[in-house]
């Protein structure tokens, strides 16, 4: 019997394959945890729009990432953090100050889980902070660290 996987089931497939599996198998086990549909012309064609709708959907994210990237390229965030002598910072500026300046400053609501920061920012200056925008685009972020 060929059914839909409504998600993921460890050994059979992913969520939206059709695969083929034995009657009973499909009755008692599949159909019972509403793990899957039978694969009927009429499932085959929902499936079949789902999978065009999320094509599209995934399509118009592509392209906003895409503009938010060349957006981001001429902005800048001021963030200021503590000095000693010398120049010498106290602390870090972190993904989580960046992002509360990009708010604060531009009116940009850029999750800190997408900035991707090998390690705090601990010097005075101009840096680049790479944000993962998409899984196919990465924007830069400038940061101008200055002294408070």
């Amino acid at each position: 019997m060929n059914v839909i996987l409504l998600q993921d089931v460890k050994s059979l497939g992913k969520k939206g394959e059709v695969v083929k599996t034995s009657d009973a198998y499909a009755r008692n086990v599949l159909f019972a945890k509403k793990q899957a549909v039978e694969a009927t012309n009429k499932n085959l064609n929902d499936l079949k729009l789902q999978n065009q709708h999320a094509k599209k959907v995934e399509e118009e994210n592509f392209e906003a990432a895409q503009e938010m990237a060349k957006r981001l390229e001429d902005l800048k965030v001021e963030v200021k953090i503590k000095t000693g002598k010398g120049e010498k910072t106290f602390g870090s500026v972190s993904t989580k100050e960046i992002a509360a300046a990009a708010k604060k400053q531009l009116d940009l609501d850029i999750d800190k889980k997408k900035m991707q920061l090998d390690e705090p920012i601990r010097s005075l200056g101009m840096h680049e902070v790479p944000i993962r925008l998409h899984s196919k685009v990465t924007g830069i972020l400038r940061v101008h660290v200055s002294a408070e």
